[in-house]
Order: structure tokens, then sequence, then C-alpha cells
């Protein structure tokens, strides 16, 4: 019986020595090269970076259209203010998506990294005004 098992072990050691422990790791391996080769591609962290910045952007153009469109509203049409009560609540809408988008993001921890430091690490979405920088 010990024999047995001397044998066993002995093949297990051979098993590792020549290739087994590559084939049981591969899947963690194969997962951690390719986290780095995307993470650490030049090309990430400029569209990471880049995209942070896009997102902040989209909230305050939506923030600037609302209020345009407020403004207008004023002295609009009854016809036209029906439009742009439509224009304004899918404009807060859109605003929002950006807002979570963002925040999603930076949350990240394979993107947080890329955002600049000037950007705040979350927007609110409760805010009415989105600031870009700290």
């Amino acid at each position: 019986m010990g024999g047995v098992v001397g044998l066993a072990v002995l093949y297990m050691i051979g098993a590792f020595a020549f290739g087994g422990a590559a084939w049981i790791t591969a899947p963690f391996r194969g997962a951690a090269e390719e986290r780095e080769n995307t993470v650490g591609s030049g090309e990430f962290r400029q569209s990471t970076y880049e995209e942070f910045f896009q997102l902040c952007e989209a909230a305050q153009n939506a923030e600037g259209t609302i209020k345009a469109l407020k403004e207008e509203r004023e002295s609009a049409s009854k016809t036209r203010t029906a439009q742009i009560d439509q224009s304004i609540t899918a404009l807060k809408a859109t605003r929002i998506e950006s807002v979570n988008d963002y925040n999603s993001k930076a949350a990240q921890e394979h993107r947080a990294p890329f955002r600049d430091q000037d950007l705040p690490y979350r927007l609110d979405a409760d805010a009415e005004r989105t600031t870009c920088t700290n």
C-alpha cells in the first residue's frame, strides 16, 4: 500500500514538474495577462481619460440646454411650451444617464486611475449644476 501511495506522489510531482502546474494555472494567468494587456495599453488609458471628460461635459451640455429651454419657455406659445416640457424631460433623463455612467466608470478599479485629478470623484445627479473640476 505504501508503494502505491509513493508511486502516486511521484507521479503527481512529475506531472507538475513537466507542465501540469502550467495547465492548471492557465486560466488564472490568461485572465491576468488579458487584464494587463487591456489596462496597460496606451490606447485604453487615453480613451478612458477622455471618456471621463466627455461624460462630465455631456451632463453640463444637457444642463445648458435645459436652462436655454426654460428661458425660451417663458415667452413660448402653448404648443411650443408642451414641446419644451417634453425636451426638458428628455434632457433631464439624458443628464442623469451621463452622471450615472460617469459614477459607474469612476468606481471601476481598472478605470479609476485614469480619471484626471481635476475631475470630481463622483457627479451628483441631484445637483443643479455639474462642475467638472475639483
